[in-house]
């Protein structure tokens, strides 16, 4: 439903206000003129529940993790106008109907992964630190239920490679990149980790 704010990511311009909103709309977003009534913030929908979306500051993608209802997480790169598929789709499977649902015009996701390896995926970063060589370039997000943490490597068109980098018991809610591009981890316990070498 394009006509509410829900299930989309919005794209404003903040230092812009523009009659009662205290904000305004880029000209270049997706359904600006509108003849339908369609709220002109969206920048891409067709998401169930975002947890965490960022910016690779060297290719510019934004990444986004979305939380899935039954049986699929997701994460997506998010692009201008783009229909990411919920409700029709739950990761890259069909949700309504089961089965035979149409993927005409829909967005599919980087990658997924079902219930046996979490229950609510955690959105983070890629990695452009240096204290992890190898981890460079790999887009590094976690599971809240099963604290377990992967990285995906993605060349635009398919992944290239996807690894399970640590298996924890913590209850991961968020990821954080300091200045130098090295990533940590949010507990929901309150500490944070860095990631240590091998």
């Amino acid at each position: 439903n394009l006509k509410t704010l829900l299930g989309t990511i919005l794209r404003i311009d903040v230092n812009t206000t523009v009659g009662n909103q205290n904000y305004g709309i880029p000209s270049s977003n997706p359904l600006v003129g509108n003849p339908s009534g369609f709220r002109e913030e969206i920048y891409a929908y067709g998401f169930r529940n975002p947890w965490r979306f960022s910016f690779d500051s060297l290719t510019h993608w934004l990444w986004a993790a979305d939380v899935g209802q039954n049986d699929y997480e997701e994460i997506d790169i998010i692009q201008i106008g783009k229909n990411y598929g919920w409700n029709v789709m739950e990761g890259d499977l069909c949700f309504q109907p089961r089965q035979g649902c149409s993927t005409r015009g829909l967005e599919m996701p980087v990658t997924v992964y079902g219930r046996g390896d979490g229950c609510s995926v955690t959105g983070g970063y890629v990695y452009r630190g240096r204290r992890l060589p190898s981890l460079y370039g790999a887009y590094v997000y976690g599971d809240y239920c099963s604290g377990k943490v992967w990285a995906v490597r993605y060349d635009g068109s398919k992944v290239t490679e996807q690894l399970l980098i640590a298996d924890t018991d913590l209850s991961i809610t968020s990821f954080g990149e300091d200045g130098s591009g090295e990533v940590y981890i949010v507990d929901g316990k309150g500490r944070i980790y860095r990631f240590a070498a091998p």
